[in-house]
């Protein structure tokens, strides 16, 4: 019998208290919230840092110490034209869009938020000196790459090669993240040169075979809640078909694992996932689901926010990433342990959950879940369609630790919640309630 649970508000409320204030921490105040000059991602940690800041405030009412001095700091570690160096020259540096397009939403963000002056003033130089200038250069992005470098790249990325007039990211495709900050500014000048190259924009991504080109899950996500920002201002088909078929290959196309997380790149299952991209995934499928009351979106984003984000949020309140859990796939063996590889990506995803929280509290009626139960309360497992051990929208793994672990930290094992074939199974341990000591030793097994 299936049952249906209400969203916990108070294990938000957990979530959403630690994130703020693991942003209280030094990394995020002044001055180090502010990168070294010509850093390889401008405008990337401050524009991820303001949008997180001012996601809690509309979360919650509060202020990060950081946010109105970061504001005011801004004309210090900018140029004239109020961007993050290098000055836009011949060459178009695809980590500086990517960066900016971060900046713009933090912008564009306080500007909704406090109707400043000097926020609107910055978004539309930004716009005006740093991206109009590239409008007509997007057709030219180098899709014939050397093969040894699509399999570069760490969890923050970095500036890969020189080709046809573009510095190119390992982040396969980020410069397109920019469809979103610049979705954003459209939404408030309503500017048609900036619409113009949104769909510039749009049009070259996504005529490019992201598998093959093994484009980054996290930008292209991005792209589309662009995309579908675009669709809320023109009501345009267009945008919101375009946004459809991303989350299509996101999702059955080999970008998202078997526990609801993403794969860094497509046709990288040996890497990690990454809750930027997790958060997106959510908020695409959400924003999908608002726009055609198609109840598959809806599931798939509960789905994903129950089982994917589960163990994405760290004991301090940030964010890290994971293993990638797959089934044999070409060359590559299959990994069927979730389990920690790297504890923090305090540069990205720990900011830029703090969106995804908010978001989420703002959803919270729509993200029920079912499992599926029998008279006595017990989970009753099943396989689902990819042979995983499930109870309605609930993933179910084994899970195991290092006693030696379990005995120094005092925590215990949580029991059972239903047997199968001899397998001892439960819903995927959240990371963030457990000790440190635990969440990087714990082994989540999904078993097939």
């Amino acid at each position: 019998m299936l049952k249906k649970h209400i969203f916990d508000r108070a294990e938000l409320d957990e979530r959403i208290a630690l994130s703020y204030n693991r942003l209280l921490g030094d990394y995020y105040q002044m001055p180090a919230v502010f990168q070294e000059y010509c850093a390889d991602w401008p405008g990337d940690k401050e524009g991820r840092a303001l949008l997180a800041f001012v996601s809690h405030y509309k979360i919650t009412g509060k202020i990060n110490p950081c946010m109105e001095s970061l504001m005011k700091a801004l004309p210090q570690y900018t140029n004239e034209h109020l961007y993050f160096d290098p000055k836009q020259d011949p060459v178009i540096h695809e980590q500086q869009l990517s960066g900016h397009s971060w900046f713009l939403r933090g912008l564009c963000e306080h500007y909704e938020q406090f109707g400043d002056e000097f926020s609107l003033t910055a978004l539309k130089s930004v716009t005006e000196h740093l991206y109009l200038p590239t409008a007509g250069r997007y057709k030219a992005y180098p899709v014939d790459r050397d093969p040894k470098h699509l399999n570069e790249g760490g969890v923050s990325g970095h500036s890969a090669t020189l080709l046809d007039g573009w510095n190119l990211s390992t982040d396969v495709g980020c410069a397109f993240m920019s469809i979103d900050g610049l979705s954003h500014v459209y939404k408030i000048t309503g500017d048609k040169r900036v619409k113009a190259l949104v769909d510039e924009m749009i049009e070259v991504y996504t005529a490019i075979d992201k598998v093959a080109l093994r484009a980054q899950t996290h930008c292209t996500l991005t792209a589309a809640r662009g995309m579908l920002r675009m669709y809320g201002e023109t009501q345009n088909e267009w945008y919101l078909n375009h946004a459809k078929d991303i989350f299509e290959l996101y999702t059955a196309g080999g970008g998202m694992d078997l526990v609801y997380q993403n794969l860094n790149w497509w046709g990288r299952p040996n890497t990690w996932t990454e809750p930027c991209a997790i958060v997106d995934s959510i908020m695409v499928a959400l924003m999908l689901y608002s726009a055609t009351q198609n109840e598959a979106y809806r599931v798939m984003a509960t789905r994903m926010y129950h089982n994917g984000l589960a163990t994405a949020q760290r004991p301090n309140g940030g964010a890290g990433t994971d293993s990638v859990v797959y089934l044999p796939y070409g060359d590559f063996p299959g990994v069927t342990e979730q389990y920690m590889t790297g504890y923090e990506a305090p540069f990205c995803c720990t900011m830029r959950l703090c969106e995804g929280l908010w978001f989420i509290s703002e959803h919270t009626d729509l993200l029920w879940y079912a499992t599926d139960e029998d008279g006595d309360g017990k989970l009753i497992p099943t396989h689902d369609e990819h042979g995983r051990y499930v109870s309605g929208d609930i993933l179910l793994c084994e899970p195991s630790i290092d006693p030696a672990v379990e005995r120094d930290s005092g925590w215990k094992l949580p029991e059972a919640a239903t047997v199968a074939d001899g397998h001892k199974l439960l819903p995927l341990i959240k990371y963030y309630k457990t000790p440190d000591a635990v969440a990087v030793a714990l082994r989540q097994k999904i078993v097939f």
